[in-house]
């Protein structure tokens, strides 16, 4: 099953949700059908948003959120019936949940839709990183990767 993750800031100021959902059922007409999602910020909101609303349409995709953290150690995320935590996640340093997330959706993802302006921080770091393993990495933001 293809599958696409996600990497933008925290903040996305500037960002069109019509023209994100466009790029996203974009990705579905190309096959794509299994989404991941963090959510630590901006970015993940939006995506998450137009997920939701492309299921109705297109009830065949899945997504899920992917949790950082075990339920409860945070309250960044109140609605768990679409989110997953990865079995294994919660082994290491807390402060390192975020970066084991990440690398476990590049771990199962063909190809990476990223909202990235800025060479720093960790929406660029892990867009490389998709880049590195192979996905496709489309930006929508202005930084090349």
């Amino acid at each position: 099953m293809p599958a696409c993750t996600f990497f933008g800031h925290r903040e996305c100021y500037g960002l069109d949700r019509e023209k994100l959902r466009e790029a996203i059922e974009l990705l579905i007409y190309k096959g794509i059908d299994e989404f991941f999602v963090g959510n630590q910020g901006g970015f993940d909101a939006m995506v998450h948003t137009c997920l939701k609303q492309l299921s109705v349409k297109y009830p065949h995709i899945r997504y899920c959120v992917v949790l950082a953290y075990l339920p409860g150690q945070r309250r960044e995320y109140e609605d768990l019936s679409d989110a997953i935590y990865p079995e294994g996640l919660e082994i290491g340093l807390p402060k390192f949940a975020v970066e084991r997330r990440n690398r476990w959706m590049i771990e199962r993802a063909d190809c990476c839709l990223c909202y990235i302006n800025h060479t720093w921080g960790g929406a660029y770091k892990f867009g490389k990183a998709a880049k590195h393993r192979g996905l496709a990495v489309i930006n929508m933001g202005n930084v090349r990767i």
